[in-house]
C-alpha cells in the first residue's frame, strides 16, 4: 500500500480554509456600522466601531462589557474575532440585569480552543465575581440531561483515530493566537454549543433564563470582533410548501418509520411496489400497505429509526421472489434479510446477515459480474462488500475487504467504472478502489488517493456518489455531496496525462451561504441522493435533498431548520462552462427532503422517472411528467 501513497503527488489534493466564511444560519441582524448605536457598555473597557469591526479595549484587568440592547432567550451568535498579546475576551448570553446594576448570564470563554462556559456574576463595575464552570453537554440531545455522577464517569466509546496518510486531512480549527478565529454559538432551551473556526462542538448545560448578548474585552490588550450577526432561534419560519412542476406529489405514509426505500413486484402481479421502512405500497395507486415487521415509528425530533437507515431489494434466496435487506449502522442490528414469504398474507422471516457496519451509506450493486448484487459499504475501518453464500442465503453473508483498515468512512460511497476497463470500481471520500483484473473477490484492491469530500464541523464525506460522464469527454467522472451533515455539492472532472495517469480537478455546484451558487439555491444536510435520466435527454442527472433534523432536534448541524427541500440537477453540457459542463437545480418539493438516499425509478412505466423518498417527515412519491408532455407543455 505504501506504494500507492507515492501517488498522492499526482492527485488533486482539495483544502478548506479553517476560518469559516460566515455564519451557518441565516441572521436577523448584522453588524455593519461605524457606532455601536444599539449597544452599551458596562464596566472598565472602551469601544468603538468601524465599517463593522467592533474594537474593545479594557482600562484595567477587569475590563467591560459591550450589551446589546435587545434580550433573547434562545439565540444563534456568529462573529470573528482577534485578540491583542494579553486580551482575554469571550461572549456572554443570557445576560441578565441585577438590581446592583450588574449582570448575569453564561460566558463562552474565547481564549483557548476549549471554549469553556461559566455561569457568571457580573459586577457593577464591569468584573466577573463569580463563575462556575458548566457541565459539558450537547450531545444528540436538544435538551440535555443531566451529567453522570462521578462515581458512573463518562464510558462512551471513543473514535479511534486513523495514523494512514490520506489525502482528505481535516483542516486545523484550533485557536490561533494573536489571529483572526470564528465562533458560533448556538444556545438552545438548556444547551450551549459552540463551534470554533468549523471544528467540532464544544457543548456545556446550562439553565433556562433571558437576557442580552454581551462582548467582553479584558486583561491587557485590545479585542476585535467583526461579522458579528445574531438571530432568534425562538421564532420558527415555515416555508411555503412547492412542488416542482415537472412532478406530482403522492405522501405514502405520515410517519418515520426509515431512511430508505426500494422498488420490486413482491406480490407478483406485474406491477411495482414500493418497500418504505416496514411496509410495502402495492402499485398500482399505492394506497394498500401490509407491514413486513412491527411498524413502531420513531419519534422525528428526539429519536433515529431503530430498523434501517437504508433498504435493497434483491432475490436473495434465487425463489424467483424479491426480498428486503435492510442495513443499520453503528451499533443497531446491521444487515437484516427478510425473507419474502411468496404471497403468503403474514409478516416476513428474519435474519441477521451482517454486523460491525461503520458507514451511514451503502449500496447494492452486482460488481463481480455473477449477476447477483452485493452489499457494499464501510466496516471495521475498510472498504468492503458482502454477498450471501448461493447454497445459505440466511446464514451470515461473507465479508470481503476492498482496502486496507483506515479508509473506511462514515460517510459516501459510490460504484462503477472509473478507469474505462469494463469492471466497477469504488468510490468513497479518500478516492477511489480499482477492481483487480483477478476479480471483486481478490484483496485488496488497488487504492487511487484523491479527495472527494469537504470538513466541516469535523465531519465530511456524502451520501451515493454517483460515477458518470458528466461532459461527454469519454470519462466517468464523479458527483457528490461533499458533506452529509454540512454544505457542498460539487463534480470532479476526470482528467488524464499522456501516461494514464487519472487526476479529478473539483468544480463546485453549491457551497454554502457565503458563496455564488448553481441557480440561487443553498441548502444542507445533503445527506440523502441518487442519480438517474430525470428529463429523458439520455444523460444521467443528480438528486439531492436536505435531510431534515438529520442530528435530531439539535444544532449540531448547520442550518438544521431550512425548509427540508428536493431538488434534481440537470447535467448540461456547456462547452463555456468550467469543465465543459453545469449542474442546474430544478425543484421537487420545498416539504420533504431526503433520507440515505434518493430511489429514481419508473414506477409506471410511462417513460418517466419518479422519485421516492424516506424522511422523517413520511414517505413520498413524486410523479415524473414523461418527456413529450413536458415539450408539448412548452410550445
Amino acid at each position: 500500500m505504501k506504494k500507492n501513497l507515492l501517488a498522492f503527488a499526482a492527485v488533486l489534493l482539495i483544502t478548506t480554509a479553517a476560518l469559516s466564511t460566515g455564519p451557518s444560519f441565516r441572521p436577523d441582524a448584522r453588524f455593519t456600522g461605524s457606532t455601536t448605536q444599539g449597544w452599551h457598555p458596562l464596566g472598565q473597557a472602551k469601544w468603538t466601531a468601524n465599517a463593522g469591526t467592533i474594537t474593545g479595549t479594557p482600562d484595567s484587568a477587569g475590563g467591560g462589557w459591550l450589551v446589546l440592547d435587545k434580550s433573547y432567550q434562545d439565540i444563534s451568535v456568529y462573529t470573528e474575532f482577534r485578540c491583542d498579546e494579553g486580551c482575554e475576551t469571550g461572549v456572554l448570553l443570557r445576560a441578565e440585569k441585577l438590581p446592583n446594576g450588574g449582570m448575569k448570564g453564561f460566558y463562552i470563554s474565547l481564549n483557548d480552543s476549549s471554549l469553556t462556559t461559566y455561569s457568571v456574576i457580573i459586577g457593577p463595575n464591569g468584573e466577573i465575581e463569580k463563575r462556575d464552570k458548566s457541565p459539558r453537554g450537547g450531545l444528540l440531545a436538544r435538551v440535555t440531561p443531566p451529567p453522570p455522577s462521578q462515581a458512573q464517569g463518562d464510558n462512551r466509546p471513543r473514535p479511534q483515530r486513523s495514523n494512514i496518510d490520506l489525502p482528505l486531512k481535516a483542516p486545523d480549527t484550533s485557536f490561533r493566537a494573536h489571529g483572526w478565529n470564528s465562533i458560533e454559538i448556538f444556545f438552545d432551551a438548556n444547551t450551549i454549543r459552540s463551534f470554533l473556526n468549523d471544528g467540532h462542538q464544544q457543548g456545556a448545560i446550562a439553565e433556562d433564563g433571558y437576557g442580552s448578548i454581551a462582548l467582553y474585552a479584558g486583561g491587557k490588550g485590545s479585542v476585535q470582533f467583526r461579522g458579528t450577526a445574531y438571530t432568534d432561534m425562538s421564532l420558527k419560519i415555515r416555508d411555503e410548501e412547492k412542488v416542482g412542476p415537472r412532478f406530482r406529489k403522492q405522501r405514502l405514509n405520515d410517519f418515520y418509520y426509515s431512511w430508505g426505500t426500494a422498488a420490486a413486484d413482491f406480490n407478483h402481479d406485474g406491477v411495482l411496489d414500493i418497500i418504505s421502512g416496514p411496509y410495502i405500497y402495492y402499485g398500482p395507486d399505492y394506497r394498500k400497505s401490509r407491514e413486513i415487521y412491527y411498524a413502531l415509528s420513531s419519534n422525528p425530533t428526539t429519536e433515529f429509526a431503530t430498523d434501517s437507515t437504508m433498504e435493497f431489494v434483491a432475490d436473495v434466496n434465487d425463489d424467483g421472489w424479491p426480498d428486503v435487506i435492510t442495513v443499520m449502522f453503528g451499533g443497531g442490528p446491521g444487515v437484516q434479510l427478510y425473507i419474502n414469504p411468496k404471497g403468503e398474507n403474514r409478516r416476513w422471516q428474519k435474519f441477521a446477515v451482517g454486523t460491525g457496519v461503520q458507514s451511514e451509506i451503502a449500496v447494492l450493486q452486482d460488481i463481480d459480474g455473477d449477476g447477483k448484487p452485493e452489499l457494499i459499504y464501510s466496516g471495521d475501518g475498510r472498504v468492503r462488500f458482502a454477498k450471501p453464500d448461493p447454497a445459505h442465503p440466511t446464514d451470515k453473508w461473507t465479508v470481503h475487504d476492498v482496502s486496507e483498515s483506515g479508509y473506511g468512512a462514515g460517510h459516501g460511497i459510490g460504484v462503477g467504472d472509473i478507469n474505462g476497463d469494463g469492471r466497477v470500481d469504488i468510490v468513497n471520500p479518500y478516492g477511489w478502489w480499482e477492481q483487480p483484473a483477478a476479480g471483486a473477490s481478490s484483496s485488496p484492491w488497488i487504492y487511487h488517493p484523491a479527495a472527494f469530500a469537504h470538513f466541516g464541523r469535523g465531519m465530511m464525506g456524502g451520501s451515493v456518489m454517483a460515477v458518470y460522464d458528466v461532459n461527454g469527454d469519454g470519462l466517468n467522472d464523479v458527483v457528490t455531496s461533499l458533506n452529509a451533515h454540512g454544505w457542498g455539492l460539487a463534480w470532479y472532472e476526470q482528467k488524464r496525462d499522456p501516461q494514464g495517469a487519472i487526476t479529478f480537478i473539483e468544480h463546485m455546484v453549491m457551497d454554502d451561504f457565503s458563496t455564488k451558487n448553481a441557480g440561487g439555491v443553498t441548502f444542507s444536510e445533503l445527506h440523502g441522493t441518487g442519480f438517474a435520466d430525470v428529463d429523458g435527454d439520455g444523460i444521467p442527472d443528480f438528486i439531492v435533498g436536505k435531510r431534515y433534523f438529520s442530528h435530531l432536534d439539535t444544532n449540531l448541524d448547520p442550518d438544521p431548520r431550512g425548509a427540508p427541500v428536493l431538488y434534481w440537477y440537470k447535467t448540461v453540457r456547456n462547452r463555456n462552462a468550467p469543465g465543459g459542463a453545469e449542474l442546474i437545480p430544478e425543484l421537487v418539493d420545498t416539504h420533504s427532503g431526503v433520507g440515505s438516499d434518493v430511489l429514481a425509478v419508473d414506477l409506471n412505466h410511462d417513460g418517466a422517472v419518479d422519485i421516492v423518498t424516506s424522511t422523517r417527515f413520511g414517505s413520498f412519491i413524486y410523479w415524473g411528467t414523461p418527456r413529450h408532455v413536458v415539450l408539448r407543455s412548452k410550445k
